[in-house]
């Protein structure tokens, strides 16, 4: 069952951007199968989310931003959740999760499916990985290495001013006090130290300071 919902994800990821690709989706899996057992999770629902949660994404790209691709995910992920065979509590909690999480979404995870999905999403934007993720977005998006004269709150998503540096200041400096699973804090902890100790690093180098 969880390898047709996993064939069927994967279809619909030709062409994406590579900070939001199908290896990050991979990559949330593996995180979902690490936290998802220690916590008591229900891992059909828990990985079967974990494979459709970012089938929206290319919609939120394309559209810079106006559409959620949490929401636009959930909507396409009903057909293919209907056909699995697991009871409707099931298949709606696994449409829960994938709406719910978007870090910057309105609608909170509220079931321990939805919970880990959400940590191990956000453990995948920080750490290495999402140092890199933050840097191939921004040349995704066509923004400089760094603009040390940008006020960040003031600059916009999807411009020139998207960088690495903006989104480890409104968002991946923020995930740390956000995980939702005890788990989950265990892994991010590590993770973010590395995030404070890099961007540290980055400014004082980019200043010619080391």
């Amino acid at each position: 069952m969880i390898e047709a919902v996993k064939n069927h994800a994967e279809r619909l990821f030709e062409g994406a951007r590579g900070s939001h690709d199908w290896e990050h989706t991979l990559r949330v899996v593996r995180l979902c199968r690490q936290i998802g057992p220690v916590e008591g999770a229900d891992m059909d629902v828990l990985m079967a989310a974990a494979y459709l949660h970012d089938i929206g994404r290319c919609y939120q790209d394309v559209s810079n931003g106006e559409v959620c691709h949490a929401e636009k995910g959930a909507q396409m992920a009903r057909p293919i959740v209907q056909g699995l065979p697991l009871s409707a509590e099931q298949k709606e909690n696994i449409l829960h999760a994938v709406r719910s999480h978007r870090f910057r979404g309105t609608r909170p995870p509220e079931t321990l499916e939805a919970r880990v999905l959400f940590d191990a999403d956000k453990l995948d934007a920080i750490g290495a990985v999402g140092v890199a993720r933050a840097f191939l977005f921004a040349g995704e998006v066509g923004a400089r290495l760094h603009n040390p004269d940008m006020n960040v709150a003031e600059a916009r998503p999807y411009s020139i001013d998207d960088t690495g540096y903006r989104e480890f200041k409104v968002k991946l400096s923020r995930i740390k006090d956000r995980i939702l699973t005890h788990e989950g804090r265990k892994l991010a902890k590590a993770r973010h130290e590395f995030m404070v100790n890099f961007f540290g690093r980055f400014l004082k180098e980019y200043e010619g300071k080391e």
